[in-house]
């Protein structure tokens, strides 16, 4: 009976663990706010900007995740299959923000040679669900 109880506990918290790319994106623009009183929301055009620029090491996140975020990209040294990452198309992404986290802190790092902002986050999110 106790596992029947730990089990059905477990089952209903799993639904509180996923989240929405919206919610993720939410949850960045409220931190945001708490930030910077004046901030008002993220642009995707932006995103789609900081997506496709080049860094001072010449690459950009394109580079591995291919001009089209539908498709599925390749990582530029491994050449290890790099699932899409438009939710559109890969209904996985963005739904786990310590995952979204990681990447960003992982990615930024590696293209950029530096942490992203808040703002390129947002941006970058916004320009992710805004690809239909």
């Amino acid at each position: 009976m106790k596992n029947l109880l730990l089990l059905a506990m477990l089952g209903a918290a799993a639904p509180a663990l996923a989240a929405t790319p919206q919610d993720i994106l939410q949850s960045h623009a409220a931190e945001a706010k708490q930030e910077d009183a004046s901030f008002k929301e993220f642009s995707a055009s932006r995103g789609e900007r900081f997506f496709h620029a080049k860094s001072a090491k010449g690459n950009s996140c394109a580079t591995c995740h291919t001009d089209n975020p539908k498709a599925e990209g390749k990582h530029e040294r491994t050449g290890k299959a790099i699932a899409p990452l438009a939710p559109v198309a890969n209904r996985e992404r963005i739904t786990d923000p310590a995952k979204v986290e990681k990447w960003f802190k992982r990615n930024c790092q590696d293209v950029l040679a530096r942490a992203c902002t808040r703002q390129e986050k947002g941006d970058f999110l916004a320009y992710l669900l805004s690809v239909k």
